[in-house]
């Protein structure tokens, strides 16, 4: 029985290479057209993108979807370049899933943002709908790029990285699970519990994004500034970019070791006229600055020298995993400089683990409301520190979901290059 299930084993990491391989294979088209010249290759800035005709994806089977998911991926279609030339000034990267009428709050609260026309915004996708298409495709206000993380469980229903029919129940005991061979009954994680491919997704996908905006998409080539990564079910203040500059030189002239800027919190807007301008400074902590996380390129490329880390690490959670690489990988855990007057909102009442009674009418109006009452705080002339907290490593329980290895194999590979 041993070598039966050593054999299956040994076929599954094949399986999970062949896909790897796939992945490595589509960034390596965009990586041999970079544009270098000189002495040591220097990249050259960005010349400008041209507009191109919205990403049309083809529903009709699996292997079509697959395939212009791919496709999208490699054109990079960037909308209304012509009406918006020259580079960005300031780049969003909304990680989207299945929630559209959140997702339409979020443009609509972009739409009135101060100077939005300056921005690229970047959708990472990982359910392919036409309906979550047309509502990103008709945004006019300002560059719009669209990228499709390739590993999505919807093109994999019933393989890696999907559920597998083979695979261990998620219950199963390890004894038992060895008894009847399923898939993966060697990798259960840190509680006995075996992969449930939905629970793994949004860590894969917030890895794989954020290889690939850093590293693969051309219209960020030659940025110098911060990516700010925000999800679906956000909602952006009036005078977001007037904050984001101020934090900018916040940071020059308060910080200049802060690691992270953190432009939104979960505290709503309670109190927000008197906390308008002011700034904490202390270390990062996933339960309090994973909204509106604004990251350098510098961050970024210590975030992946720590790959194999954040990759093992059992916590399904993407953020719970970063305040764990911040001081263990990380030898001087990330410093943030933290707004305590919200520019972010979170309005998503339902998600992960919570799917029905979603009300976002009720959260479109809980804002309006909240809106009226801030007016008096926004554009605040300067930023002020209202406190510096002590730096440190914050250990935590880790919430495992994260055993399997094929997970830890593809995670990996995210930042690996031909």
């Amino acid at each position: 029985m041993r070598f039966r299930l050593l054999k299956r084993n040994l076929l599954a990491l094949l399986g999970i290479s062949f896909v790897v391989v796939t992945l490595l294979f589509s960034t390596r088209v965009l990586l041999v057209s970079d544009d270098t010249s000189g002495p040591g290759n220097t990249v050259k800035k960005n010349p400008g993108v041209s507009s191109s005709d919205p990403v049309k994806l083809n529903f009709r089977s699996l292997s079509e979807l697959t395939q212009s998911v791919y496709s999208a991926n490699l054109k990079q279609s960037v909308y209304n370049a012509d009406r918006f030339p020259g580079d960005p000034r300031l780049v969003l990267v909304v990680q989207v899933h299945n929630r559209p009428e959140y997702l339409s709050l979020l443009i609509k609260s972009l739409a009135k943002a101060a100077e939005v026309h300056s921005f690229l915004l970047i959708f990472s996708h990982d359910y392919f709908s036409e309906e979550i298409n047309t509502i990103v495709q008709g945004i006019t206000f300002c560059k719009v790029l669209q990228i499709y993380f390739p590993f999505s469980t919807q093109l994999y229903p019933r393989e890696f990285p999907g559920q597998d029919p083979r695979d261990c129940p998620r219950d199963i005991s390890k004894d038992r699970a060895l008894e009847t061979e399923c898939l993966n009954a060697e990798h259960p994680d840190s509680y006995g519990h075996y992969r449930e491919a939905f629970i793994t997704q949004t860590k894969h996908h917030w890895w794989w994004k954020l290889h690939f905006v850093w590293e693969r998409v051309q219209a960020m080539q030659g940025y110098s500034g911060y990516a700010v990564f925000l999800e679906e079910d956000n909602y952006m203040l009036p005078d977001f970019f007037h904050f984001y500059k101020s934090m900018i030189e916040f940071r020059k002239n308060n910080c200049p070791d802060c690691d992270l800027l953190a432009l939104g919190n979960h505290n709503g807007l309670d109190g927000f006229t008197a906390l308008s301008n002011k700034v904490l400074t202390t270390g990062w902590m996933s339960t309090k600055h994973n909204i509106g996380m604004a990251i350098s390129r510098e961050v970024y490329y210590k975030l992946m020298g720590c790959s194999n880390e954040f990759c093992t690490y059992d916590d399904y959670n993407w953020d719970w995993t970063l305040q764990h690489i911040s001081g263990t990988c990380i030898s001087k855990p990330l410093k943030v400089a933290a707004a305590l007057g919200s520019r972010v909102l979170h309005t998503g009442d339902c998600g992960l683990h919570q799917k029905e009674n979603c009300r976002p009418e009720w959260a479109a109006q809980k804002v309006d409301e909240g809106l009226q009452k801030a007016k008096a705080g926004l554009f605040p002339p300067s930023l002020v520190l209202d406190g510096a907290e002590p730096v440190a490593h914050k250990a935590h329980m880790k919430n495992g979901g994260w055993g399997d290895i094929r997970d830890h194999i593809l995670c990996n590979n995210y930042a690996k290059r031909l």
